[in-house]
């Protein structure tokens, strides 16, 4: 007994050093080009070719940052915080409305628009590049801040109802058969117990869209020409033309487009996690 208990106790710390291993290995991956991008971008034009990538600046100079901001970076930021609202809102309203009734009713066709939506998952978001911009043009939408909601909102809706849909599953029935002892409708049920209750499935798709949204690049390239309609990707693009031989300066636009989504992610990271284990019991 004592022999295998050593053997055990040995395997565990064995198992424990690897999973430490692997979770630095994981941190070093993540965090060592952040760090390499923040460092640089305090940099001179010509420090980061005469010294080390991740060598620290001689000095912290901010003159990198105050340019970007006063080249048109705020409007880009304004756009692309516009977009992510709007965007959002509706994302979050649609799918709940469509995953209420598909949760919690039975009709003839709730499997059929089920798997039609689940299976509009699997369309590739570049093949239909050429028709929105088609039909942007033909609703005298294109290169405005408009064209780009609405290519986002459908393109998250699917994965949005999906998911929404299996977390309103696995709400207790008789909260609902409660609340129409006490004479409560459909409508009122929806707003003041579902919406309520299903705000931790809301918050995980908030997260995982908003940063889809944030960093979206080909729709807000394909639907847009004019700067100001432009959001923080083209920002990147177009100061990455604008500074092509100043890498620091490329390094400060990277930093601040990344900045809030990590800020966000920070403190928004609890909701995250609870969203995504709150449906996987069913109480």
């Amino acid at each position: 007994m004592e022999k295998q208990y050593r053997t055990t106790k040995i395997k565990s710390r064995i198992c424990w050093f690897v999973a430490l291993v692997l979770a630095f290995a994981a941190l070093a991956a993540a965090v060592l080009p952040f760090f390499f991008m923040v460092i640089n971008s305090f940099k001179g034009k010509f420090e980061m070719l005469t010294k080390g990538v991740f060598a620290l600046p001689d000095q912290f100079n901010t003159g990198n940052y105050e340019e970007v901001l006063s080249g048109g970076f705020v409007r880009y930021f304004g756009n692309s915080v516009l977009v992510l609202c709007v965007s959002l809102l509706l994302i979050l309203f649609i799918s709940a409305c469509a995953a209420y009734p598909l949760a919690r009713f039975k009709f003839r066709l709730n499997g059929f628009i089920y798997a039609t939506i689940v299976a509009c998952m699997a369309i590739p978001i570049h093949i239909t590049l050429i028709p929105v911009f088609q039909m942007t043009k033909s609703l005298k939408l294109y290169d405005s801040i408009g064209a780009m909601i609405g290519p986002d909102v459908a393109f998250a809706l699917p994965i949005s109802v999906f998911i929404l849909t299996s977390f309103m599953a696995g709400i207790p029935k008789e909260i609902e058969e409660s609340a129409e002892i006490d004479g409560c409708n459909k409508y009122r049920m929806f707003f003041t117990i579902m919406l309520p209750l299903a705000k931790p499935g809301l918050s995980t798709l908030a997260i995982y869209n908003g940063v889809n949204i944030w960093n979206e690049f080909s729709f807000a390239y394909t639907l847009t020409q004019s700067p100001k309609n432009r959001t923080l990707p083209l920002a990147v693009w177009d100061f990455q033309g604008q500074y092509s031989m100043n890498t620091p300066m490329i390094m400060a636009v990277l930093t601040l487009t990344v900045l809030p989504m990590i800020i966000l992610f920070i403190f928004a990271q609890d909701k995250l996690v609870k969203g995504m284990t709150a449906g996987a019991v069913k109480g």
